[in-house]
């Protein structure tokens, strides 16, 4: 059976993939990475989700002490109650940077251990938010220098990097995802962390704006 390591923040986006991974016949190998972030629930969400699919899970920690992120940095305000053309206009403080770098470099490594076939990541170019490592040009490059730069792929091997989700919107995304049957509710993708989505921060607005333009209602907002 084809494998394929799939990014698994515990977010809306990477569970996705992941569902798409498992709907292509792959058997998924979730890897979910702590960097640092300023909190855990969506690692959380991930290690349920994965306990529910009975699938195999890897967790990686690293640190990156510089920060340069709101996601990293707690005394950073996370930006609220934007718009889409505000969003669209520049890359916002939550950019992490090299963070998709350093995720794929981890899933390479983990994908040349298992001879895995694919490494899928939620990445999307669509939703706003500007981060230049989502790009499909940025995520080619990374797939050659993988093959360069690797053991196995100097003796033939290849696993290509799949972005199912690249140019999806929020909307068609979450339409995907109840086809696949996500379990939505078992995500999370609000950047502040806490018990409750706070429903102003750019995650929550984007995720808010696919539901309702979706026509499904949120279940995280349901309880």
């Amino acid at each position: 059976m084809k494998k394929a390591v799939c990014l698994l923040s515990g977010g809306l986006d990477s569970t996705v993939s992941l569902y798409v991974a498992r709907s292509e016949d792959y058997l998924p190998i979730a890897l979910s990475i702590e960097y640092g972030q300023r909190h855990s629930r969506e690692i959380s969400a991930a290690r349920a989700l994965t306990r529910a699919l009975t699938i195999p899970h890897f967790f990686a920690a690293l640190s990156m002490p510089w920060k340069g992120s709101a996601l990293l940095d707690a005394t950073m305000e996370l930006p609220r109650d934007r718009d889409e053309i505000t969003m669209s206009g520049e890359i916002p403080v939550t950019y992490v940077p090299g963070r998709n770098s350093v995720f794929l470099s981890m899933a390479m490594s983990c994908a040349e251990t298992e001879r895995a076939d694919a490494i899928f990541i939620g990445a999307n170019i669509l939703d706003y938010s500007g981060y230049p490592d989502c790009r499909p040009e940025y995520l080619d490059a990374f797939g050659e220098a993988m093959i360069r730069g690797t053991q196995a792929g100097v003796g033939g091997w290849k696993a290509e990097i799949k972005a199912p989700l690249i140019k999806l919107t929020k909307k068609d995304i979450i339409l995907l995802g109840q086809k696949l049957g996500v379990p939505f509710g078992m995500t999370w993708s609000c950047y502040a962390g806490g018990d409750k989505p706070c429903g102003t921060c750019d995650a929550c607005v984007l995720r808010a704006k696919g539901f309702r333009e979706a026509g499904i209602l949120d279940p995280l907002f349901c309880t």
